[in-house]
């Protein structure tokens, strides 16, 4: 979450005028993540979400998202809907820009889980994969493996103003993750950004998944993969208590199975992970307008957790 786009007062009171939840009270921006405008709204009525969609969020992709929270919040999965207002629409438009107002769930995002709560985020994302199972709408991954090349060759010529010697490392890394991209395993429907401040918690309870703006339909030990990878190191990137990456493992399986080629094939889908953070924030880091209240995200974060999966064989053991 992000701001990109200011909005005035009187401009959100406007746009809530047109929704049966109160009157405003107060909104303050939310500076975390790096895709869309975020805003935490109060109401004479309760506590709200005001997302504003930048550049890469599609619009023509928004009912995809939000047909997938709903399937996910009709089958009891702790996932916020978009609201309506009153004429039916979920989709408005604010400041120039598609804007929805969303369910608020209570809890916090944890910055150095336990084993504990690794494992409440694996079977939640178990959940996740079992209770899409039969959603039917399809979208195409934009950040998945095809994305990867022309990504790396956006950010080329400024990779080693981040660190010197990173083009090779990562161009060498990419040709040997798209040499061995497996082609046959499992697909569905994925959330593929299942990191920490995505899951909202308390206690060892999940009490809400969110941020669903890069859920797609790709290969689903690919969405555990990802969330291995987040999960398993600390902000910087380095390794964590080995025990947070097997609980998470271990929760999953708790809601879902993966066969043995999908098991056999999660290291190399976490060094695709890794490079596709890595590029996304790199692209970010050379990009990010000065004047955005949005915290940027160290792409060498990704490097050593790239690093590591290379160097450990029984990551997933």
């Amino acid at each position: 979450m992000a701001v990109y786009t200011q909005v005035s007062a009187e401009a959100l009171a406007r746009f809530l005028s047109g929704y049966d939840h109160g009157e405003l009270v107060s909104a303050k921006g939310i500076a975390e993540g790096v895709e869309n405008s975020n805003y935490l709204v109060d109401t004479t009525t309760g506590r709200f979400i005001l997302t504003l969609y930048e550049k890469r969020v599609d619009l023509a992709d928004l009912p995809f998202f939000f047909a997938m929270t709903d399937a996910l919040a009709d089958a009891g999965n702790p996932v916020p809907r978009a609201l309506p207002d009153r004429a039916g629409q979920v989709i408005q438009t604010l400041e120039g820009r598609p804007a929805c107002l969303i369910e608020f769930l209570s809890g916090v995002s944890v910055s150095h889980p336990t084993p504990g709560q690794a494992h409440a985020a694996g079977a939640a994302l178990g959940a996740l994969h079992r209770s899409l199972a039969g959603f039917a709408p399809v979208r195409a991954n934009s950040m998945g493996v095809a994305a990867w090349p022309k990504l790396f060759a956006d950010c080329a010529a400024d990779l080693d103003t981040i660190r010197p010697g990173l083009h090779d490392r990562v161009g060498d890394a990419l040709d040997a993750v798209l040499a061995d991209w497996p082609r046959d395993l499992p697909t569905g429907t994925i959330h593929a950004d299942l990191f920490p401040d995505n899951v909202l918690m308390l206690g060892d309870r999940v009490t809400g998944l969110i941020d669903f703006y890069f859920a797609c339909t790709d290969i689903t030990a690919y969405d555990v993969a990802i969330t291995h990878s987040a999960w398993s190191f600390d902000a910087t990137g380095r390794p964590l208590d080995p025990a947070i990456g097997r609980a998470l493992l271990t929760g999953y399986a708790t809601q879902a199975t993966l066969s043995t080629a999908e098991v056999a094939a999660l290291p190399l889908l976490a060094k695709g992970a890794c490079l596709r953070f890595l590029l996304t924030r790199a692209w970010d880091w050379i990009n990010t307008p000065a004047d955005a209240l949005v915290t940027r995200k160290d792409p060498l974060a990704y490097l050593r957790r790239l690093d590591w999966y290379d160097a450990t064989a029984d990551a997933f053991a």
